[in-house]
Order: C-alpha cells, then sequence, then structure tokens
C-alpha cells in the first residue's frame, strides 16, 4: 500500500497536471525562465503576467490589482466641499 502511494506522488509530481486558468493571466509552473520566455516574461507588464510558484512580489501584485478591478466601489459619503466646512 505505501509502495502504491509513493508511485501515485512522484507521477502526480512528475506529470503535468491540467491548471485551471486564473482570471488575469493564467498560472505558469515554471519557476525559473531561461531565453526567449524570460524575455517575453520581462517585456510583459507585471500586472499582465501569468502567476508562477515562488514569486511573491510579482503575484501579491496581481492579486491586488485584480481585487481592485472587480470590486464594487463602496457607497460614499458626498464629502463636504472647502467652503462648507
Amino acid at each position: 500500500m505505501h509502495t502504491f502511494l509513493r508511485a501515485a506522488l512522484v507521477v502526480a509530481a512528475i506529470c503535468p497536471a491540467a491548471h485551471a486558468s486564473a482570471a488575469g493571466g493564467g498560472f505558469d509552473p515554471r519557476v525559473v525562465t531561461f531565453g526567449a520566455a524570460r524575455e517575453q516574461l520581462q517585456s510583459t507588464p507585471i500586472t499582465d503576467r501569468p502567476y508562477r510558484p515562488l514569486h511573491v512580489y510579482g503575484n501579491s501584485v496581481r492579486r491586488r490589482h485584480e481585487r481592485a478591478a472587480t470590486s464594487r466601489p463602496s457607497p460614499s459619503r458626498p464629502r463636504p466641499s472647502s467652503s462648507q466646512r
């Protein structure tokens, strides 16, 4: 039984899994990119790049950007003009 579980874990780790795309740019399983892929990523604005493992700053920026774009504005009170103060 333990051998089967270990084999299943190895296969799951090695085989590329079908990934669900995120709302903004999907998911890129590569942690480090080289060559043309790296140049393409660097020329893309950070909010349009795909989510990548261990890229904490970029993933955080994308999440905050998406949440701000999809959230509804909260109802606000009209601000008093400077003449009414």
